[in-house]
């Protein structure tokens, strides 16, 4: 496999960590480009299930490489106790991950301001999930934010970490919220330090000399595209870039070396937290889609909302990033609907819409029109090919395909790494 992006089409929670894993078995290295520990890949592997929020889903698979990119922001705590999870599992992580040095890092006075925003805003609550990475990146674009190159000079980066929880322990008490512990933070975080430090390096010149050997590097996106800061339902979204240009700028690689856009959809749609859901089901058809799905949150445990595929939405996606590879995944919760259906446009106002609107405050007023296609009606969970895929369910995922303008690659029907095969 060349050069490659992964990247979610939705609002997150498509699969990708399963996908990247499949991937996995034909590159060398796995960069992780944006996010930070709010994202959740869940893997099966046999009977062993993992959820890994920082670490790239490469590290399940032996001699793979693995990068936590620049454009991640990454809590060291978090990060330490992840590797000794893996490490306790029986997988060798320290010699096969390696931390940007220009990586920001999040604390916990970043976690105290996300919930303080959170409830300044009331009603309008943006859904985060309380782990600071708004604030860190925040800290990120004002110039005060730590970086991950500080764990080399433990001194200097004790210094700036006081500095920065002093300033944020001044706004909680004027806001008369619980305060930072300053010296057990900083305790923590030195115990982890020793563990960390010689895992950082200038990744952006081991990515770039990864490439110029031949080696074949897939650059793995958290979330999904409807939560980009820029191009997502604003301002419901993450504080990243979850779209493929961002594993340029969030690894150091140029554009030109990038050969493949992998775009990852669900066969029907789910979204985390507030915000628009343009097909978002309410009635019994959700909650049966939610309960087959298992649909709640890998971080955070939350219910996911549930509804119909979005061929409008998803072919927006699909258009701005790029994708020439799409994968289709979880298709084996639709198996028991004796109707399936798919939004195509959207009526606003008595005006049907063949695009998204132009003004994402009117997103929740549209109402989807949806073409219906007969259920299957069929196990699929146990199809190794494209061709055991009952033919009504091949008419669907060919439907799709068509709908959103990109070639179907990989098929994905269970949890399991078993359960995906290509197209």
């Amino acid at each position: 496999m060349a050069n490659s992006i992964l990247v979610g089409l939705q609002w997150g929670d498509e699969g990708k960590g399963k996908i990247i894993d499949v991937l996995t078995e034909n590159v060398d290295m796995v960069v992780r480009f944006q996010g930070g520990n709010n994202a959740g890949h869940t893997v099966e592997v046999g009977d062993e299930k993992f959820v890994l929020h920082l670490i790239p889903s490469g590290i399940l698979h032996a001699g793979c490489q693995c990068v936590i990119g620049n454009g991640v922001v990454v809590n060291p705590l978090t990060l330490a106790q992840e590797i000794a999870d893996l490490e306790a599992r029986g997988y060798e992580v320290v010699d096969r991950l390696r931390i940007s040095s220009r990586a920001q890092l999040v604390f916990s006075y970043h976690c105290v301001m996300d919930g303080l925003f959170e409830h300044k805003l009331g009603e309008n609550k943006i859904g985060t999930t309380k782990r600071g990475i708004g604030p860190a990146y925040a800290d990120k674009v004002n110039r005060v934010g730590i970086r991950a190159g500080e764990l080399l000079n433990l001194p200097r980066m004790e210094h700036h970490f006081r500095t920065q929880a002093k300033f944020y322990n001044d706004i909680f008490a004027e806001a008369s919220v619980p305060t930072v512990d300053i010296d057990s933070e900083w305790a923590s975080i030195k115990g982890v330090a020793d563990k960390l430090a010689p895992l950082v390096e200038d990744t952006v010149l081991s990515i770039n000399q990864a490439v110029g050997q031949g080696l074949k590097v897939l650059f793995e996106g958290a979330q999904g595209m409807w939560l980009d800061v820029d191009f997502g339902t604003y301002p419901y979204v993450t504080s990243s870039n979850t779209t493929a240009g961002a594993a340029c700028t969030g690894s150091g690689l140029a554009p030109s070396r990038i050969e493949h856009v992998v775009g990852v959809a669900k066969a029907y749609c789910t979204r985390v937290g507030e915000g628009p859901f343009m097909t978002e089901l309410h009635d019994e058809e959700g909650k049966r889609m939610a309960s087959l799905g298992n649909e709640f949150g890998a971080t955070t445990g939350r219910p996911r909302r549930c509804g119909w595929f979005d061929a409008v939405a998803t072919r927006y996606s699909a258009m701005l990033n790029g994708v020439d590879q799409l994968a289709l995944t979880k298709l084996d919760v639709l198996d028991d609907f004796e109707t399936i259906k798919v939004c195509v446009a959207y009526d606003l106002d008595g005006r049907r819409l063949s695009e998204m609107p132009i003004a994402v405050a009117d997103y929740a007023r549209v109402n989807p029109v949806y073409r219906e296609f007969p259920g299957w009606c069929q196990k699929t969970s146990d199809a190794t090919c494209w061709e055991e895929l009952p033919e009504r369910c091949r008419e669907y995922l060919q439907a799709l395909s068509g709908l959103i303008e990109a070639p179907l690659k990989i098929v994905s029907v269970g949890p399991r790494r078993d359960q995906t095969f290509f197209v």
